[in-house]
């Protein structure tokens, strides 16, 4: 027993010897540092120079605050001891904070401390020191920071520390952009032709509207052996933006389009075989939308760790509620006055203004505010475009609504009856088909494809009784562009007057770009009044 309690004491004997040389360094290193922050002061320039410089060597980033809160006036000396702090007003004093541990250390009058001065000359010094320590910080997002930081405001100063960086850097991403932001400090420093032609060819490679501005910025400053390789870069760059240009158009106009769909869509199928102008159509994809506030708000009170799931418990919700609206106006008023459209379309007009009071009476005017999961939250670049999360997921969605419907319709029974009332409805009628039925559950079913487009657009607009207004009329237009009751002629109409828009958008302005495609769907319409894709049938031919 003696011998093995011998044993033990003898090993953590051992270990503190083998620890304390560690322990020790570590002090003495943190002594040094705090010496070096403590020369800063000084007045004189040159020595507080030379202190940074050497702070700046010792490349640790708890150096970091010191220099910044010197850049900014913020480091005083105690004069009793010439001890540096960073300082912050308390009433009558300054409280004292130490700069490399960031704590309270007390408080002091303001006669007993005074501010260490720079100049401009330091403050370069100080820049220059603070660039290569975030540069050769051992974080990985501080460095690519760094990086990507000077890229975006190069400088000819930054030349030295991101060649420092360079040299130790491992990291693939991070050395590509410091490689990008040097190339960029390059061009503007004084170094020689050959290292501003090849800075030249790597901004080239790097492209983007930066790229450009700091190109055209030197064109005229640059050796006249240069100007040509400057003029040709410009000229890549600026056409490689504009197909970035027309691709991101291409993107808006899709996500319209995605957006157009999800209103229209429902509108399709009650129009194609109802042959109803159902005014109040915009108001089912306001009811969705109001369903997903409600569910969002139900959530955050009762179980706010499934907000991220709120959407798809949304969905369900929202498709129920705008169905049974849909099913109780069919059956309340519209199947007293088939054939008869004027009177319908006065008669969902009226209902329309009724659902928006009753939702201003319930929920009140103000918009209300539907949160984004987190995974419908950001942004990401794809080359030269800027893609948001909600706006993919609903394309997403978007695409998924489309052809689960299509599948409802060329499958499922009720799909095919549907089918047989639009093409003849007498026929479908004298076959055994209760086409009041079929009606009730056509106008139930677009009603709740709106509901669930509701869902969708409340991500990206503001939820509020008006918010179906705004997409009842080009629902309308994307429907008779495409062609009454045709799925596919909906979603090619849709997608054209999507992107049309958004090309249109830019030169003729948003109100006159909608009433450009207004004109031009009103010509086409003289020329083919059944649409892109006209149902066939007897009935149709008749």
């Amino acid at each position: 027993m003696f011998k093995a309690i011998q044993t033990v004491l003898g090993a953590l004997i051992l270990a503190l010897f083998v620890a304390m040389p560690g322990a020790i360094t570590a002090a003495r290193a943190a002594e040094a540092t705090s010496a070096m922050v403590n020369a800063l002061a000084s007045d004189n320039f040159k020595t507080i120079e030379d202190a940074v410089n050497a702070l700046a060597a010792t490349g640790d980033a708890a150096v970091v605050p010191a220099l910044e809160a010197l850049a900014d006036g913020e480091l005083y000396f105690r004069k009793a001891d010439k001890q540096a702090f960073i300082v912050e007003k308390s009433g009558s004093k300054f409280k004292l904070i130490d700069p490399l541990t960031q704590k309270a250390v007390g408080e002091e009058a303001k006669t007993a401390i005074d501010k260490i001065k720079v100049n401009n000359s330091l403050r370069r010094a100080i820049r220059d020191a603070l660039g290569g320590l975030t540069l050769q910080s051992k974080d990985r997002a501080v460095r690519l920071t760094a990086a990507q930081t000077i890229l975006k405001s190069p400088n000819a100063e930054a030349v030295p520390p991101l060649d420092a960086a360079l040299a130790k850097e491992t990291d693939g991403e991070v050395k590509k952009v410091m490689t990008q932001a040097r190339a960029a400090s390059v061009l503007l420093s004084t170094l020689g032709p050959d290292e501003k032609s090849k800075a030249i060819a790597e901004i080239r490679a790097v492209g983007g509207q930066d790229s450009l501005s700091l190109l055209s910025s030197i064109a005229g400053t640059v050796d006249d052996s240069l100007k040509p390789q400057v003029a040709s870069a410009i000229k890549s760059i600026q056409s490689s933006l504009e197909l970035w240009n027309a691709a991101q158009y291409v993107w808006y106009g899709i996500s319209l389009s995605s957006v157009l769909l999800l209103a229209a869509i429902g509108l399709a199928i009650t129009f194609g075989v109802m042959g109803i102008i159902n005014m109040a159509h915009g108001e089912m994809v306001m009811l969705g939308a109001y369903s997903t506030f409600v569910v969002q708000e139900v959530i955050r009170q009762k179980a706010p760790g499934l907000f991220d799931w709120s959407l798809a418990i949304a969905l369900p919700v929202a498709f129920i509620v705008a169905a049974l609206v849909g099913l109780a106006i069919e059956r309340l008023v519209i199947r007293h006055l088939y054939g008869r459209p004027l009177e319908t379309l006065l008669a969902t007009w009226g209902i329309s203004l009724i659902l928006q009071q009753a939702v201003r009476s319930i929920f009140g005017a103000n918009n209300r505010e539907v949160g984004n999961p987190s995974w419908m939250s950001g942004a990401f670049e794809l080359g030269g475009l800027t893609i948001t999360w909600n706006r993919m997921w609903i394309v997403i969605f978007t695409l998924g609504v489309f052809f689960a419907l299509l599948t409802l319709l060329k499958r499922s029974p009720i799909g095919l009856q549907m089918r047989a009332v639009t093409q003849n409805r007498r026929m479908a009628s004298s076959m055994g088909i209760r086409t009041p039925w079929v009606d009730a559950m056509t106008f139930a079913l677009g009603s709740g494809i709106a509901g669930i487009a509701g869902v969708a657009l409340s991500q990206i607009d503001n939820v509020s009784p008006n918010l179906g207004q705004g997409y009842i009329i080009d629902s309308f237009m994307v429907v008779v562009f495409g062609g009454v009751g045709n799925l596919w002629g909906t979603l090619v109409g849709a997608l054209s007057l999507g992107i049309v828009n958004k090309f249109l958008e830019p030169y003729a302005g948003a109100v006159l770009g909608k009433i450009i495609v207004l004109v031009l769907i009103i010509l086409f319409i003289q020329k083919r009044p059944r649409g892109l894709f006209a149902l066939k049938g007897r009935a149709v031919e008749a």
